[in-house]
């Protein structure tokens, strides 16, 4: 079975808005068809164009001239040697100067009036083809690369878009916060312009002063698709936000007190999404409103012996095991207590990182922080709990004390180490790596080791 590169739009429609201009679905193809031509015979991609519609275009490009791109969560030296390792012919396609070792490809836009007497064909693919190889985000782990069908990325965005609503008839326009390069980012802010009928922005604002200008640049109804971190910091800024049809946040735990904030401020519902690099989006919940999570129709989770939960159907090809903690309510709803590996037990006493992250980050001054638990040290000495955080206007004390008031004494950080920043990637995650490397430079601004309520 064949798919269209693009559902349910005519090539009249609009699939994009670049610096408030629309771009419609034939001026699309024409870009793909001609850069389609440009691209060498390897058959792997590393396309970390900065630009959305110039990302999707490459993505576009490399579908229909039969190539995988490769995604993966970071772009270090040492991530772009394990491409290499993976993916020998790999070259890089770029609208940047990015300094990737590998053999690049610069992209350049289709000229004007460039194509615009040539014929337009809508490309189709086969549904069991692997176009992309998506990587965790090494937030436990070392990243690990995950193949992702064609036909699968379609069923999977299609569903979140009926889920999502934006199947009513109306031209939805969206700007994200987060890159498309990620899973997140790649489904609900890149594909969704293909299999959602969404016309994406192509800019990837940071600043929250950006963040409103882009959505000035769109026509209503408008989305936001962003992450906790980046809507913390849009909510404290107060800047003007024009109208808002829906928000959409992922990439880590959403607090109910900062969705509440959020719908609140911005006049709009706001969706948290629930995925994996190895599921993509499966379930949503509105988290001003509700802890329990809702399975898109045909998706469904079974219990395991060992107490794991794997999820079926739907767009994936196979079953498989989610790492979080799950408690199944029903046939169709779940709650949600943290990552299995973000479990911690201190002295008998089980909690959750994300719990103690919200707890460090709702105290007032705090602008970000983080739990972390080292590994063991040499010898299996015993690892401390410690935490980051960023919080330049208060005295440590203060923290130190709000602490107190709202955790048990056996998870009280030893120590606790202000920084001036967080090693945040693009998506807002914090991997386990970077912590790790956090932990062992402890740039602090002050540095508080508190044995006062030692286990």
């Amino acid at each position: 079975m064949q798919l269209p590169l693009v559902s349910w739009l005519s090539t009249d429609d609009i699939l994009a808005w670049r610096d408030g201009q629309a771009v419609k679905v034939r001026d699309f193809l024409l870009d793909v068809q001609s850069l389609a031509s440009r691209l060498p015979a390897n058959g792997h991609v590393l396309n970390v164009c900065k630009d959305r519609y110039r990302f999707l275009v490459g993505f576009g490009a490399s579908v229909t001239a039969g190539k995988i791109s490769l995604l993966p969560s970071t772009r270090t030296p040492e991530s772009i040697r394990q491409l290499h390792n993976l993916a020998p012919d790999a070259f890089c396609l770029s609208d940047h100067d990015d300094g990737i070792q590998l053999p690049r490809v610069a992209y350049a836009d289709r000229g004007a009036g460039c194509g615009v007497t040539a014929m337009v064909n809508m490309p189709h693919i086969e549904a069991d083809r692997v176009v992309a190889h998506v990587f965790t985000s090494g937030s436990t782990a070392a990243p690990v690369p995950h193949p992702k069908t064609w036909g699968s990325l379609a069923e999977c965005v299609q569903a979140g878009a009926l889920r999502l609503g934006l199947r009513d008839g109306r031209a939805h326009a969206l700007v994200g916060t987060v890159p498309p390069q990620h899973m997140y980012g790649f489904e609900s802010t890149a594909l969704i312009a293909l299999h959602g009928c969404v016309a994406m922005s192509a800019e990837q604002p940071f600043y929250p002063a950006d963040v409103a200008a882009a959505l000035t640049r769109i026509r209503a109804p408008r989305m936001l698709v962003t992450s906790p971190v980046h809507l913390r910091a849009l909510l404290a800024a107060h800047v003007h936000i024009p109208p808002l049809s829906l928000v959409l946040s992922a990439t880590a735990p959403l607090p109910r007190d900062l969705a509440q904030q959020a719908e609140s401020h911005l006049n709009a519902p706001l969706v948290e999404i629930y995925g994996s690099t190895e599921t993509g989006q499966i379930a949503t919940r509105r988290t001003a409103r509700t802890d329990v999570w809702e399975l898109f129709p045909s998706v469904r989770l079974e219990p395991e012996p060992d107490g794991h939960v794997r999820v079926t159907g739907g767009h994936l090809a196979q079953a498989q095991v989610l790492h979080d903690v799950i408690e199944i309510v029903d046939d169709r709803r779940f709650l949600l207590h943290g990552r299995g590996a973000d479990m911690i037990n201190i002295a008998g006493k089980r909690s959750s990182l994300a719990h103690l992250n919200h707890q460090l980050t709702s105290i007032p001054g705090v602008q970000d922080g983080a739990f972390f638990m080292p590994d063991a040290g040499a010898g299996g000495s015993v690892a401390r709990l410690m935490a980051f955080v960023v919080a330049p206007a208060i005295d440590p004390a203060v923290v130190r004390d709000a602490l107190r008031e709202r955790l048990d004494p056996a998870f009280m950080p030893r120590p606790l180490v202000f920084v001036d920043t967080l090693p945040r990637n693009a998506t807002g995650k914090l991997p386990r790596a970077a912590l790790s490397a956090l932990a062992t430079r402890a740039p602090a601004r002050h540095l508080i080791d508190d044995d006062s309520h030692a286990d």
